[in-house]
């Protein structure tokens, strides 16, 4: 691209651009939030645990046309951000092959799992974020709280904000409203 035709893009084209052309680590994550271009090491093991147990029960409840991504950057255009989740279900049809990104607008769930170095983005920015998609359906597994080990499920956006949370602790289920009706054990969760 000319450094013209750079120029003339908006400050989000430009972040986006950027974001494309990076050489990030192997398992390292680049996200974009507040108008910058943030780094993720790569987590740990009890992390993708965590992952893998909450993949196997959704792979089992959603239909074929349904897909479960770890590594999609998922754009929220009207507020400049952009994410990657630890799970994301979405329509395949949403999909496009051969792109970077899918619009966080056709996600049906993103799934969050806190680390240490970065629960405070999960915990706020991220359910801003995804409650401005909207995304229907947030879960947040969080393994760092003061209060103790748990998830909270949010749902029903509405003006950027969710307005229904349901805090479970670890050693009781999830339950996943429909489309999804499945319940996620997390007595498995490493703590």
């Amino acid at each position: 691209m000319s450094t013209a035709a750079f120029a003339q893009q908006t400050e989000w084209e430009r972040l986006l651009h950027t974001w494309r052309e990076l050489d990030v680590p192997d398992g390292w994550r680049a996200e974009i939030f507040e108008g910058e271009i943030h780094l993720s090491p790569a987590p740990g093991n009890d992390h993708n645990r965590v992952a893998y147990r909450v993949l196997r029960s959704l792979a089992a409840a959603i239909p074929a046309d349904w897909e479960i991504y770890q590594t999609s950057a998922a754009t929220i255009e009207i507020i400049e951000r952009l994410h990657i989740p630890d799970l994301l279900v979405i329509p395949g049809s949403a999909v496009t092959s051969g792109g970077l990104t899918v619009s966080a607008a056709d996600a049906l769930l993103a799934v969050e799992i806190t680390s240490k170095s970065n629960a405070h983005h999960d915990r706020k920015l991220k359910v801003w974020s995804y409650a401005h998609a909207p995304v229907p359906l947030y879960l947040l597994i969080d393994r760092y709280d003061a209060e103790g080990p748990h998830s909270i499920l949010y749902s029903t956006p509405a003006d950027g904000s969710y307005q229904q949370t349901v805090r479970i602790p670890f050693g009781q289920p999830i339950p996943l409203p429909a489309p999804f009706s499945v319940e996620i054990d997390t007595g498995e969760f490493p703590l």
